[in-house]
């Protein structure tokens, strides 16, 4: 049994459809426009987030992700290596944390989950992992990432730069 668009504004009368008069372009649109407003937890969560990551501006670029990765050799807070990393901000989002080269180290998807939103040293203290280590080795990856793509950038420009 198909489904057929009804307008808002007429009265079904004895279980019948009323013919359609209205173009597939304008059923789409009515549809968008009518459609419900997911009201649960998830939902509203889902609209928070989009609300909060289009204030702030992310240049994490591939360039710089492939780089992390590369530095990191796994995940940054466990040191697993072999699997999947995903993008993990060291200051979260919701506390005012953007994608960018300092702020994103990979991690391992049991760690990303498990630390959510908390404070990445005493996430790490919870867990017993060495916070130490991690705060120094991110410190010189970040500073070896960035004069890595500092040195790259100028490479591409300086051969334009006229030679006296």
């Amino acid at each position: 049994m198909s489904r057929r668009f009804v307008p808002r504004n007429r009265v079904v009368e004895a279980g019948r459809l009323p013919p359609c008069r209205v173009s597939s372009k304008q059923r789409e649109t009515a549809t968008v426009m009518h459609m419900a407003l997911d009201r649960s937890r998830r939902g509203r969560a889902t609209r928070r987030r989009k609300r909060r990551m289009g204030l702030v501006s992310h240049d994490l670029s591939d360039a710089q992700w492939s780089a992390l990765q590369e530095a990191w050799d796994g995940c940054a807070y466990c040191g697993v290596t072999g699997v999947a990393v995903q993008r993990d901000c060291v200051l979260p989002i919701s506390r005012g944390g953007r994608y960018t080269l300092d702020n994103i180290v990979p991690a391992c998807g049991p760690c990303n989950a498990s630390k959510c939103n908390s404070e990445v040293t005493s996430w790490m203290r919870r867990k017993k992992l060495d916070e130490r280590k991690f705060l120094e080795r991110l410190v010189m990856i970040q500073a070896s990432t960035a004069t890595q793509l500092f040195d790259v950038a100028n490479q591409g420009t300086s051969s334009l730069t006229p030679q006296h």
